[in-house]
């Protein structure tokens, strides 16, 4: 795929491993550079024997508009590609109003599922060195997983639960600090 690249000031393709996304910035309905992009990296895909998985293909639409119009599908050969309000890409959960909660919602049910080891841990009097060095590793690199993308945006109701399942862990002050280091 490092071959096929575009960029331009309302579009762009974003590459990744196998994973490729197409953003393109529409304004005053003007679609065109966005659906040759599309139509154009789908060819491309053909040309060069690689079979784009449309089942797993999906639009998501960034519209702030009050009168937001239904935008017209976009096809890969027949099938028209899914909108959806919220996607997941690369790890982080996007949604249709660029805002965070689906995002911080799922890292905190993910390390919810983490903490449930460390209580397990904990229930062996584990000592508190493999303690912390297990929720370092497990719980909180799942926490602090892009927060430079997301963290200075969260909600104070994201945060709240977010501090809420940190002091659950309460290792010891070091733990604590993670996601909130002291201000110097």
């Amino acid at each position: 795929m490092a071959d096929f690249c575009y960029n331009s000031e309302l579009c762009h393709i974003q590459k990744y491993a196998d994973d490729t996304a197409i953003v393109g910035c529409i304004r005053d309905n003007e679609e065109e550079e966005y659906r040759c992009l599309v139509k154009d990296f789908v060819d491309w895909c053909h040309r060069n024997s690689l079979q784009l998985n449309t089942s797993k293909t999906r639009e998501l639409v960034i519209d702030f508009r009050r009168d937001r119009p239904q935008p017209r599908p976009v096809l890969i050969g027949m099938e028209e590609v899914e909108i959806v309000q919220t996607y997941k890409y690369l790890g982080l959960w996007l949604d249709n109003k660029l805002d965070w909660t689906s995002n911080t919602r799922q890292l905190y049910k993910k390390a919810q599922s983490k903490m449930y080891f460390l209580r397990r841990l904990r229930a062996f009097n584990i000592c508190r060195k493999f303690l912390r060095m297990f929720y370092q590793s497990v719980v909180a690199s799942v926490l602090s997983f892009a927060v430079v993308c997301w963290g200075g945006s969260i909600t104070k109701a994201d945060l709240s639960r977010m501090e809420k399942l940190i002091r659950q862990a309460s290792l010891d002050k070091q733990t604590e600090e993670l996601l909130h280091p002291p201000s110097h």
